[in-house]
């Protein structure tokens, strides 16, 4: 149970290098009256994720049928999704993704430009909404942004799997939560506490991100498969 719990904490950093999440920060920071705007994502992102991952995790419990072929499918499912965080580290580590990535910033490119051309906002609808100023659409906006993403939901399976029984299970979704919406919780309680040290702290660690993002990445995904395979490994022996 030790080794899943300890999936599920890696999961949630992974999940907290979030972009939308970071541009939203960025947004709400530049606007006046940033801890208000900050609390009403944070409450909406809260409502969304926590409610979602909830209802996840207790209908994956419900539809259970417990049998032995469990035993044998979760740790090929361990194996599976450790070479994939694996291949996904091998690319980001190599910039094999170089490409892909060349060939969506050329659309989105092109896309910005014609809508230039057109008088059209070149920003999306969601930073739109936040650049308004009020907190209770940067709740709305929290809502729609925090839908569990792959991170999540691959915790929401180990979360399953571990079955540390009702109450349990609601504090591993809610510490899961608290830990992928840290790039938010963190400026949030510096701005009440600390407001002048914590502007100097969150530009250095946007310069930080910049540089060392997708490092961080890499380590994470590889710490990730390289545990679940040898999990998985040890499991089926």
């Amino acid at each position: 149970m030790s080794s899943d719990v300890l999936d599920i904490f890696l999961l949630a950093l992974l999940a907290m290098f979030n972009p939308s999440l970071l541009a939203a920060v960025t947004v709400m920071m530049l606007l006046p009256s940033p801890k208000r705007l900050m609390f009403g994502y944070l409450l909406g992102a809260y409502t969304t994720s926590i409610t979602l991952g909830l209802v996840i995790v207790f209908t994956l419990h419900g539809s259970d049928a417990a049998s032995t072929s469990k035993h044998t499918i979760s740790p090929l499912e361990d194996i599976v999704i450790g070479v994939l965080a694996l291949m996904l580290a091998f690319v980001l580590r190599t910039g094999r993704d170089q490409p892909v990535r060349e060939r969506r910033r050329r659309k989105k490119d092109a896309k910005l430009a014609e809508k230039r051309q057109a008088g059209k906002p070149t920003e999306s609808l969601s930073l739109r909404m936040l650049g308004k100023g009020d907190p209770k659409v940067t709740f709305v906006v929290g809502m729609l942004l925090s839908f569990p993403g792959v991170s999540y939901l691959a915790a929401l399976d180990k979360i399953h799997d571990v079955d540390p029984g009702a109450a349990g299970s609601v504090l591993l979704v809610v510490a899961f939560c608290l830990i992928q919406l840290m790039l938010l919780e963190l400026p949030l309680l510096g701005y009440v506490f600390a407001p002048e040290s914590t502007r100097d702290r969150i530009a250095r660690f946007k310069s930080w991100t910049a540089r060392s993002g997708r490092t961080a990445a890499v380590n994470a995904a590889g710490i990730i498969g390289l545990l679940l395979i040898f999990r998985g490994v040890v499991t089926l022996l």
